[in-house]
């Protein structure tokens, strides 16, 4: 049973309480709550932020790289004198600075289809920012399997995407659904075509609200539907996803 807010996280979390659509009920799911983070890099790095400092109770830091100087101009959760040091220690770190309430799991492996499910296990919702399809596929499938509502957010260059999926629901889909079996994009990295340091911000940042919309329900529904963002128009633009009755992934 999760014990009640103490005096100190009634003052700290006082905006969010006061909020009627929000509310100390909405806080106690935080702090009850455990999310995995998969990636902590771009997107990582701020959602990281965001949830540690709005008191998400458990945090668990999935990924197997290291901080590289070339991060840095986005991956904000890091310094200078992080480099060569693994991106989930470093910003395990940097969480518990944030909020001591807050309990950080560093895990620094790589996850795939024989890990994922062990990985996940446990967890109320993921957060998936990874860079590639292969990590993306692995760790919707586990999700998919567990039946955890997943948050998935991609970036490159001046755009964005963000999605929830909970395609064990009869209406919604799957990550598969979107994306399919072969996705017919050539996959491309930062380093190849560069990225603008606040794009990572302002995804990471909506991703983290969505994990905490998942925890403690407000505003409508995000399951179901796909967020575009393109910085260079400064344009938004929100699609319905349909279920895929043929979907490898929950079609029936």
């Amino acid at each position: 049973m999760t014990p009640p807010l103490s005096d100190d996280e009634l003052d700290r979390y006082a905006r969010h309480i006061v909020l009627k659509e929000f509310g100390g009920a909405g806080q106690t799911r935080l702090k009850a709550a455990r999310v995995a983070i998969v990636g902590a890099g771009g997107i990582g790095s701020p959602a990281i932020q965001y949830l540690a400092a709005a008191g998400v109770g458990h945090l668990r830091l999935i990924d197997d790289d290291r901080v590289e100087p070339s991060n840095l101009q986005r991956q904000t959760i890091f310094v200078s004198d992080d480099a060569g040091t693994a991106k989930v220690e470093a910003a395990a770190a940097a969480a518990r600075r944030i909020n001591p309430h807050v309990a950080v799991e560093p895990v620094a492996v790589r996850i795939d289809p024989a890990n994922a499910a062990t990985l996940l296990a446990g967890v109320d919702v993921v957060l998936d920012g990874c860079d590639n399809f292969a990590t993306r596929f692995a760790v919707a499938d586990a999700a998919f399997a567990a039946h955890i509502p997943l948050v998935s957010a991609a970036v490159g260059q001046f755009e964005g995407q963000l999605g929830v999926y909970r395609g064990w629901e009869p209406v919604l889909p799957c990550y598969r659904c979107f994306v399919g079996e072969t996705p017919e994009r050539a996959e491309t990295s930062c380093a190849e075509d560069g990225v603008l340091g606040p794009v990572t911000g302002i995804l990471g940042s909506l991703a983290a609200l969505e994990v905490m919309r998942a925890i403690a329900p407000f505003g409508d529904e995000a399951a179901g539907k796909l967020l575009l963002v393109d910085l260079l128009a400064l344009r938004f633009r929100t699609l319905r996803l349909p279920k895929d009755p043929g979907c490898a992934g929950c079609g029936s």
